[in-house]
């Protein structure tokens, strides 16, 4: 993987001085440690996707397990259902990292989405003085004014038979006239005390290191790690009445009342049937019976 750093372009990356460009050499300097799991930091001016040009790096063998390539604007950033994530140069943080989980049974795999979320939440608590809740699989909630709002989203790719990339989006001095939906929210919007991007992106990454370190020596297993309590935690779905929208046109409306081994939202339904959902879109509703949460 050879990126161009965003720190050499010229000119046009001060264009808003309220968005300073992304330090690379210190970056660098600062994640990538002997022992440590970020084997290269990569910052672009523009691209498409990182997600897309790190599964390619690792096709063509030009990068290894813990390569990062972060993007100051994503022109193609998608989410999940291949939704498209858009925001203005520099008002985000836009990357993705490169994961060879080789000690974990690839069935355990599906828990790297829900650990990056439980990372990036404790990383900003930490370096943001914000409090960011989850909500299953991959969405990253912060308040505004009293509302939830989604500020951030996490997708994971194959990158061959042997690798994950699991890429992060998320808003960080997105103004409220730049929403690109009234539900969107961003960590300046939520009152974050820090919202420099070198810090918080330093402290996502550490936090991801220590979660993805944790999970690994455990061999994935949720539990024995700590992931499924703590993911459970801070997720933001379960209690809420919820509809499920599934593949092939059909809907489920209940409680979410867990997340299973598996990482699966288990959804009870009025009918006293507990399905776990494995994939889908969550919708959150008000509770629609007594005792719903």
């Amino acid at each position: 993987m050879t990126p161009r750093d965003a720190a050499d372009e010229g000119g046009s990356r001060w264009s808003d001085l309220d968005r300073p460009p992304l330090n690379a050499p210190a970056l660098r300097r600062a994640l990538v440690r002997e022992g440590g799991l970020w084997s290269q930091v990569g910052v672009v001016q523009s691209t498409g996707s990182t997600n897309s040009d790190l599964v390619d790096a690792a096709s063509a063998g030009r990068a290894v397990e813990g390569a990062v390539l972060v993007a100051e604007e994503q022109t193609s950033g998608r989410g999940r259902l291949d939704r498209r994530w858009t925001a203005p140069p520099r008002s985000g943080l836009f990357f993705s990292v490169l994961l060879t989980p080789s000690e974990v049974p690839v069935a355990r795999w599906g828990w790297l989405p829900l650990l990056t979320g439980v990372a990036v939440a404790t990383g900003l608590s930490r370096a943001a003085g914000v409090d960011t809740a989850l909500k299953w699989p991959n969405d990253l909630l912060v308040t505004v004014g009293g509302e939830e709002r989604k500020a951030g989203g996490i997708l994971a790719e194959r990158a061959g038979r042997d690798a994950v990339v699991v890429g992060v989006g998320l808003n960080v001095t997105l103004r409220a006239d730049e929403l690109p939906v009234p539900l969107a929210g961003s960590l300046a919007l939520a009152g974050a005390q820090n919202t420099d991007r070198d810090p918080l992106l330093r402290g996502v990454l550490r936090s991801l290191e220590e979660w993805y370190g944790r999970w690994r020596a455990a061999g994935g297993d949720p539990a024995a790690s700590g992931l499924q309590e703590t993911y459970a935690a801070g997720c933001a779905t379960l209690g809420r009445t919820v509809r499920a929208e599934l593949p092939g046109d059909r809907s489920i409306v209940g409680e979410a009342v867990a997340v299973d081994g598996d990482g699966r939202l288990v959804i009870a339904t009025k009918e006293g049937v507990q399905e776990p959902v494995g994939a889908g879109d969550i919708v959150h509703l008000r509770p629609a019976w007594p005792g719903a949460g």
